[in-house]
């Protein structure tokens, strides 16, 4: 016969094995740990959306340069939250960070980053050497942009896309160098979690500003939207 205390830890484990085979993809993700994440997103909107935006292949990259996007993290745009005396970098740090220490208004010295891309937790310090462990993420890459659409903006129009809240998140700077210019079917964030937030946001940013998007692409965030649902990146809602 079995000793009562093992019986009693045997029988445990085998409830708990039954308990996490019963849980669904979905009941997973509503567990899991936030990570900096919003709330849960379903695909139903984004589907739709998906569907009404121009399918055709990327323009060549000729006449790109991060130039005509204006200059970096500029205030003087007509994105939301532009003109409040703050970098849009400071900006998204002290909306995505917890913990913000800032210097003066805007200056944000120090925080902690719960990183959607890798669910990683991130001590941030401003510094010429430890700046760069927290990046801001453009969701939609500028020089993707310039090749699906944004040739055809204004200067002004292209500012915005570079400053606008919808199209940035604070997250691991060596996971955002690794996406470079990668669209959604070449690259995707680490974190199986928040796939579907993010295509939702590409979706959003390129329904947004008129882009347009590559069949491998389409057929890359059609994918990840039967993920869904799962939790949105850090500022949904915030800028439409």
């Amino acid at each position: 016969m079995p000793h009562p205390l093992r019986a009693a830890a045997i029988g445990a484990a085998l409830a708990a094995a039954a308990t996490l085979a019963a849980c669904t993809p979905v009941d997973i993700v509503k567990s899991a740990p936030k990570a900096a994440a919003g709330p849960m997103m379903s695909a139903t909107a984004a589907l739709q959306e998906l569907d009404r935006l121009p399918v055709k292949g990327r323009a060549p990259q000729t006449g790109y340069s991060r130039d005509q996007f204006g200059p970096a993290w500029s205030d003087n745009s007509t994105a939301p939250g532009s003109h409040n005396g703050c970098s849009t970098r400071d900006d998204i740090l002290a909306r995505d960070l917890t913990g913000v220490v800032r210097q003066g208004p805007c200056t944000v010295v120090s925080g902690t980053l719960h990183d959607p891309y890798t669910a990683r937790t991130i001590s941030f310090t401003r510094g010429v050497k430890t700046s760069l462990a927290v990046q801001i993420d453009h969701i939609v890459p500028l020089s993707l942009s310039w090749q699906t659409g944004a040739q055809q903006l204004s200067a002004a129009e292209r500012l915005s896309l570079a400053n606008d809240p919808l199209n940035l998140v604070a997250v691991d700077g060596p996971t955002n160098e690794a996406k470079g210019d990668g669209d959604a079917a070449t690259w995707l964030p680490p974190n199986k979690l928040i796939r579907c937030g993010y295509a939702q946001r590409q979706i959003e940013v390129k329904a947004k500003y008129k882009l347009w998007l590559t069949p491998p692409e389409k057929d890359a965030l059609r994918r990840v939207l039967d993920s869904c649902p799962g939790p949105a990146l850090p500022g949904e809602g915030a800028s439409q």
